[in-house]
C-alpha cells in the first residue's frame, strides 16, 4: 500500500504570507494616526477644561467685585479654579504651570519645556484684564486648512 501524505506545498504558503502582508499593509496605516489623535483629543479636552475654570473664576470674581483672573498660586491650588486633578499635557507629560510674560505668551513661546506642561500669563491691573494659558509644547497636532498647527496654539 502507498502512503499518502498531505502537506501545504511551497506555493500554497507564499500565497497566504503574501495575502496577509496585502492585509496588514492596508490596516496598519488606518491605526498609525490613532495615537497623535488621541494626544489632540486629550490636549484640546486639557485646555477647555482650564479655560473653562478660569472662566468660572472670573465670572465669580466679576459677581463679588474681586480681580477677575487668578494668580498663578490661585489657579494651581487644588479646589480654587479646578475641582480635580490638574491634567497632564499629553505632548511632554508635566502638569505642572508656570507664569510667562506678555510677550513669550502672545507668541505662545514654549519655555522649560523638559520641567512645565502649561504657560500662564495673567495681568489683573492691565486694562482690559488679562489671562492667557496655554499648552507649553510645540510639537504638531493637526493640520488645519493645509497648515499644521501646532500644541501651543490652542
Amino acid at each position: 500500500m502507498r502512503s499518502v501524505r498531505t502537506a501545504f506545498t511551497f506555493l500554497e504558503v507564499m500565497v497566504v504570507v503574501v495575502m496577509i502582508g496585502i492585509l496588514a499593509a492596508i490596516v496598519v496605516p488606518q491605526f498609525g494616526g490613532i495615537t497623535s489623535d488621541a494626544k489632540a483629543s486629550a490636549l484640546k479636552a486639557s485646555v477647555a477644561g482650564w479655560r473653562s475654570g478660569i472662566a468660572g473664576y472670573r465670572t465669580r470674581q466679576l459677581l463679588s467685585g474681586a480681580t477677575p483672573y487668578p494668580t498663578l498660586a490661585q489657579l494651581t491650588t487644588a479646589g480654587t479654579v479646578l475641582t480635580g486633578d490638574f491634567p497632564t499635557n499629553p505632548y511632554n507629560g508635566k502638569s505642572n504651570v508656570q507664569s510667562v510674560t506678555l510677550a513669550q505668551a502672545n507668541a505662545r513661546s514654549v519655555v522649560n519645556e523638559a520641567t512645565c506642561g502649561w504657560n500662564y500669563y495673567v495681568d489683573n491691573s492691565a486694562s482690559p484684564p488679562a489671562a492667557i494659558f496655554y499648552p507649553n509644547s510645540d510639537d504638531a497636532v493637526e493640520k488645519v486648512s493645509g497648515a499644521t498647527k501646532s500644541a501651543n496654539q490652542y
